[in-house]
């Protein structure tokens, strides 16, 4: 067992690292305030290798692991977490692809994400079903050898702004996740349109949409496996991506124990720095320790997926994990900082609204421990 990175995974974050601290943390307040979508910001991250890292290299892409991806991800979200989002679920997009797709459908759908600068989103969320994925009401029929979609998809990351889209939706609801296909779909194609744009409490720079699908026309050979297989693509998707998101939480966590630190380090309170004080350092000391306990779960998780082994527990793990102890440190960031925490002028009160979702998306909390405790009963 060997935690020492190569060189170059080390030249990989420092790359990832600089681009945070002078692209992204500059411009996260401004983000924040406007709930603009920093698409020149992405673009720039595109050019320098920091998206759709994993495309194979057969399809043009780094070919790099979800490890790598992982350590991408946590310097990034150290910038802005918000950002870092929109940039990562191209990845998340594309993933069924790269998970069920045959040649020719990675061929076709890989390559021009890494010719030219574009987009993906992952629909799966509609309004009334969430962590109840078979529950989806997504219509799927099929007409002179196509498909035809009618529904509308919610809270999806990029949905306004995606070039492609990796949809879900039911031929027959009486199945439930037996009735589940996958497709991918060209996001301008006749039928697709965004939806409502959200108004959110935090990530605000990540744009969340709805997705409408009416009467869209898909061809057969965009479907992702066969019919029926959509449930089980979803899922061997988010088995690989749930540690991206621990990984997020991570670089989120890192970003609110530097600044209490530093902060710490400043402010005084009868004449002595509020660093000395046993209350301070208990709470920066458990910040610490729960993040790297986490950083350590994500490259676990990763490892075991790059390594084509079984990584569904371990996947729920760092997700759960990691994403609590975010929580966790980024509300201990704040009563560091006192009521100038509470306030929109530090960054950490930005920090702790951020850092809300990631126990939300991509399965809540409680499902992981629903999957983690299914698991270890053996069911």
């Amino acid at each position: 067992m060997d935690f020492q990175l190569a060189e170059e995974q080390l030249a990989l974050i420092e790359t990832a690292r600089r681009f945070a601290r002078q692209e992204i943390a500059p411009k996260a307040q401004d983000f924040d305030r406007s709930g603009e979508f920093p698409r020149d910001l992405i673009r720039r991250a595109w050019e320098i290798g920091l998206m759709n890292e994993m495309i194979p290299q057969a399809y043009g892409g780094l070919g790099l692991g979800l490890l790598e991806s992982c350590l991408i991800t946590e310097e990034l979200s150290w910038g802005c977490a918000g950002m870092t989002t929109s940039i990562m679920v191209t990845n998340l997009g594309l993933m069924p692809v790269m998970v069920a797709g045959t040649e020719e459908q990675k061929r076709r759908w890989l390559t021009p994400f890494t010719m030219e600068f574009r987009i993906a989103a992952f629909c799966l969320t509609e309004p009334g079903s969430g962590s109840d994925v078979a529950g989806m009401q997504l219509q799927v029929s099929k007409h002179n050898g196509s498909y035809i979609l009618n529904g509308t998809k919610r809270f999806i990351t990029n949905g306004g702004v995606a070039d492609v889209h990796t949809v879900f939706g039911t031929l027959d609801r009486t199945r439930q996740h037996r009735g589940i296909c996958a497709f991918v779909v060209d996001a301008h194609s006749k039928g697709v349109r965004p939806g409502k744009k959200e108004d959110k409490m935090g990530q605000r720079a990540s744009n969340t949409a709805e997705v409408v699908f009416e009467d869209c026309e898909v061809p057969a050979d965009q479907m992702l496996g066969r019919e029926g297989e959509g449930f089980k693509v979803a899922m061997q998707t988010l088995d690989r991506s749930r540690p991206s998101i621990a990984a997020l939480a991570v670089g989120l966590g890192q970003r609110a124990l530097d600044e209490a630190v530093a902060y710490s380090k400043e402010r005084k309170q009868f004449n002595t720095p509020i660093s000395e004080f046993e209350g301070i350092q208990f709470m920066l000391a458990d910040m610490g320790k729960d993040l790297h306990a986490a950083r350590l779960l994500t490259w676990h998780a990763a490892q075991l997926i790059d390594r084509g082994q079984e990584a569904g527990l371990y996947s729920s793990y760092a997700k759960c994990f990691a994403t609590d102890a975010a929580m966790r440190a980024t509300t201990d960031a704040v009563q560091i900082f006192g009521g100038y925490g509470y306030m929109k002028d530090y960054p950490v009160e930005k920090l702790m609204r951020d850092a809300k979702l990631m126990q939300i998306y991509e399965g809540t909390n409680q499902i992981q421990r629903v999957v983690i405790a299914r698991r270890l009963l053996g069911r």
